[in-house]
């Protein structure tokens, strides 16, 4: 692409934000990626009307300054934030970032000479390296799309907290009108990280994708995507068991398609090289999930199994129930060196679909194995669980687009337009 790139820079100073205690978590947010300061001026003084100019340094120094103030504070539990001030910190810096994209991408625009001149600067989270440095507007965009992408977890970890008059939290939503919410933020999040991978990364050359700090890498995004996917399939499968109408079919193809998404994210998250806390803890919440997904689809499945009227059906059922019950133990085990791992957490009070299923799990499953092993032997119960049924996943990524470029961009190509340009001498990149 005909940009030099910087090395990531590991600053002894220590920029990085380290938590100590991140408090109840419902979904996980890695380490927010927090913007340091750049001076426009200096690389794009000559190219660019001052006007121009002044307008990338504000709406850029607004998100550096709500950033610095939100990120240390924005994964940890705060039930109050929604009233204070008459609104959330996180929506004001999600407004922020998406004020400033379309005047970002200005320096993008096709023909432009602008795009590697100004070195952006971000502070890392889950890389080794406390920042990154690299001249390229590209990298700019990808990573205030990880920040947007970010902010949504946060919203959605703040709406599925149980919230109680204890709190002095007034809910103006019910849960299950939280919880409708919640699956909107998710699919957006999977959004904004889904423009990234399409959009984004093609436009980046494979030196500059190798000098992205991990946080940025494409397993990272696509895992993170995965993730939003796989709270927001639990949030439809709490929601079927609430319903009379949901039948244990449709509760099966939701625990199954769970599963999946999980799976997947932590095959995506499994190669990174996540070595810190933040990252060690990004791989463990991944894990988790997706033995408490397995849990619940065996426990669905073992349902329907034991509705078929065969000795062999009936066997199968039970080593299925039987799986569910041991994915269910492995994942409290999990959930545990999960909330152990700095920067510390803590589980809500179980709520949704694992507090139904853990009460149910362990109750069906010594029920049924009491059942059948009175009518059967227990030789001819199976100890192997059964292949899970394989569906198509269904719930897919919100079709975010990068904005167009903002108009002010229209005045300075009127600006170039005018006489003074014929004096421009081109110069090297």
């Amino acid at each position: 692409m005909g940009c030099l790139v910087s090395t990531p820079q590991d600053t002894a100073g220590g920029n990085r934000k380290r938590q100590g205690n991140v408090g109840e978590v419902a979904v996980f947010v890695p380490g927010f990626r927090i913007p340091k300061p750049v001076d426009f001026s200096q690389p794009l003084g000559d190219s660019l009307s001052k006007s121009l100019v002044e307008r990338l340094s504000a709406l850029r120094t607004r998100v550096v300054v709500m950033a610095a103030q939100e990120a240390p504070t924005a994964s940890k539990s705060r039930k109050r934030t929604a009233t204070q001030h008459g609104g959330s910190t996180v929506s004001d810096l999600q407004q922020a970032l998406e004020d400033y994209l379309p005047v970002l991408l200005g320096l993008l625009k096709e023909g432009s000479n602008l795009q590697c001149m100004v070195h952006f600067i971000w502070v890392n989270q889950e890389d080794e390296a406390e920042e990154t440095a690299l001249p390229n507007a590209w990298y700019e965009v990808l990573s205030v799309l990880h920040l947007m992408a970010m902010l949504s977890l946060s919203q959605a970890n703040m709406l599925l907290l149980p919230k109680t008059a204890a709190d002095g939290y007034q809910p103006k939503v019910s849960e299950a009108e939280s919880r409708r919410m919640s699956i909107d933020i998710f699919l957006r999040a999977a959004g904004y990280l889904d423009c990234a991978l399409k959009h984004v990364f093609p436009k980046l050359s494979p030196d500059l994708r190798r000098d992205l700090p991990v946080d940025l890498a494409e397993g990272a995004l696509r895992s993170l995507s995965l993730q939003a996917l796989g709270q927001g399939v639990e949030i439809q499968l709490g929601m079927a068991i609430d319903s009379v109408k949901a039948t244990l079919a449709v509760k099966r193809r939701l625990a199954c398609e769970m599963v999946k998404y999980w799976q997947q994210a932590q095959e995506n998250v499994m190669r990174l090289p996540l070595t810190n806390g933040w990252g060690e803890k990004h791989k463990l919440f991944v894990k988790w999930k997706h033995i408490e997904a397995k849990a619940a689809a065996y426990y669905y499945h073992g349902l329907i199994l034991d509705e078929g009227n065969t000795e062999k059906s009936h066997g199968i059922a039970v080593a299925a129930l039987q799986a569910a019950e041991e994915f269910l133990k492995e994942s409290k085990k999990v959930s545990d060196t999960f909330n152990k791992s700095p920067p510390i957490s803590r589980n809500p009070p179980l709520w949704g679909t694992m507090k139904y299923l853990s009460e149910k799990i362990p109750k069906d499953t010594s029920s049924k194995v009491r059942i059948n092993r009175d009518l059967y032997t227990s030789e001819k119960i199976m100890e192997t669980a059964p292949a899970l049924p394989d569906f198509a996943l269904a719930l897919k990524p919100d079709d975010y687009q990068l904005p167009p470029v903002d108009p002010s961009w229209n005045d300075h190509e009127t600006a170039k337009a005018q006489p003074v340009a014929s004096q421009h001498t081109p110069g090297r990149m």
